[in-house]
């Protein structure tokens, strides 16, 4: 089991940070199947998402302190931004810029609750290393990252950074692979000299990413003990979608059944399973509590529409039961 760090530099809990792409998601659901050229009715909605602020965001709503780094431009959806995770109680270090537009993602979901993305160009692709918080970083115990800051160059150089700056001061790392299909035209080769060096801590992949990443292997028990050759360091937490999750460690993998397959929307599932897992296994160091506890809030999250659902009644008592 990765350690966590006794980070001991400030009284109390001590922050995990996540570090990437906040963006709004222009959130696309139809109720019958779209024919090519064709018209049907739906939703259309607008949310705030990234893969890597929906993390954060998880994480707070699960009760872990946590901060998050991010680039924005100096418009009202940066504006809106930044209210977003004040709101949910996310310590926000923003870099603003005028010379681009605050990101924004088309997410399509089909009439069988299946999600596709579109992602802008926004200023959360732009940000640099001289940029970064280095003192917020420093000061936190656990780093998370996903691949979005990787396939391009920036922010690929920034975020490297911040994980150098963060292992220097004792913390861990996690890193979400983030998409098989942007893995693929990126280059697996390439996507793995980009972040085998950084020994990441635990490694939250999908099936269809861990598949990409190890050559087509299928099976799950076959996928994760692969990764742990590529990433010697880390303990994978697997994500099966329909089939739950798998937690591989020290070379023996522990399945966890689904919470639910009533989907709905799947877009931030991942996402919200990552901040469930993080939050409940840097404060109880037990990763397959911690996979019971993510599957319960990702299983929430696929019966509801967009990344970030405000919780009701059911979800608050299992944050609660942490």
């Amino acid at each position: 089991m990765p350690a966590v760090p006794d980070v001991v530099s400030q009284p109390g809990p001590q922050p995990m940070c996540v570090i990437g792409d906040f963006a709004w998601d222009v959130l696309i659901r139809t109720n019958s199947e779209l024919l090519r050229g064709g018209d049907t009715f739906g939703e259309v909605m607008l949310t705030p998402g990234g893969s890597a602020a929906n993390v954060a965001v998880w994480a707070s709503r699960a009760g872990m302190p946590t901060r998050f780094i991010g680039k924005i431009g100096r418009d009202r959806f940066g504006q809106l931004a930044q209210e977003d995770l004040e709101r949910e109680h996310v310590d926000a270090h923003f870099v603003e810029t005028e010379a681009h537009l605050t990101g924004s993602v088309a997410v399509f979901v089909d009439h069988t609750g299946e999600r596709s993305m579109v992602s802008g160009h926004g200023a959360d692709f732009y940000l640099l290393p001289q940029e970064l918080p280095r003192d917020i970083i420093r000061s936190s115990r656990h780093l998370h990252l996903t691949a979005w800051s990787f396939f391009i160059d920036p922010p690929r150089a920034a975020v490297r950074e911040a994980a150098h700056l963060a292992q220097a001061a004792g913390a861990t790392l996690s890193f979400d692979p983030g998409s098989f299909q942007m893995i693929g035209e990126m280059g697996v080769a390439h996507f793995l000299s980009v972040t085998q060096d950084l020994g990441i801590d635990i490694l939250l992949p999908n099936k269809e990413e861990g598949s990409m990443l190890t050559g087509g292997l299928t099976e799950p028990e076959e996928i994760a003990a692969a990764l742990a050759h590529l990433y010697p360091k880390a303990l994978i937490m697997l994500k099966l979608d329909a089939d739950g999750a798998l937690v591989w460690e020290a070379g023996r993998g522990t399945h966890i059944p689904a919470g639910s397959n009533n989907l709905v929307d799947a877009t931030g599932a991942g996402d919200s399973f990552a901040g469930g897992f993080l939050s409940h296994y840097l404060e109880h160091g037990d990763a397959v509590a911690a996979a019971r506890f993510a599957t319960t809030i990702s299983a929430w999250v696929i019966e509801h529409l967009g990344a970030r659902p405000e919780p009701d009644a059911k979800l608050r008592a299992a944050l609660r039961r942490v």
